[in-house]
């Protein structure tokens, strides 16, 4: 599922767990606190960091491959996982914090 921007700021607020899956020098340009970045070509091979018991949200700059990390997660067995449409930059857009 797919998710909007202020529906993942809500998901953010109560604890979710906001997976970054940008590349480093985008990570470097700015974030959401308190995110993790795993970057979507180590995604795979880096799952033992993503927790199994906590609602997770991936975010990448636009949108779109946020869906293909949350399809990895799916198929790797995670259940509690949406992407969120509009990426980063509709996210600083509206105004949520984010960290440079």
């Amino acid at each position: 599922s797919e998710i909007s921007v202020s529906k993942a700021y809500t998901k953010y607020q109560n604890g979710a767990f906001l997976l970054d899956i940008r590349t480093q020098e985008e990570w470097n340009e700015f974030h959401a606190p308190n995110s993790t970045l795993i970057p979507l070509d180590q995604l795979a091979a880096r799952l033992n960091e993503v927790p199994h018991d906590k609602e997770i949200v991936v975010v990448c700059r636009s949108g779109n491959r946020s869906q293909q990390g949350r399809d990895i997660l799916l198929n790797a067995g995670y259940t509690q996982v949406t992407s969120m449409k509009g990426g980063l930059t509709e996210w600083r857009t509206s105004g949520y914090p984010i960290t440079q």
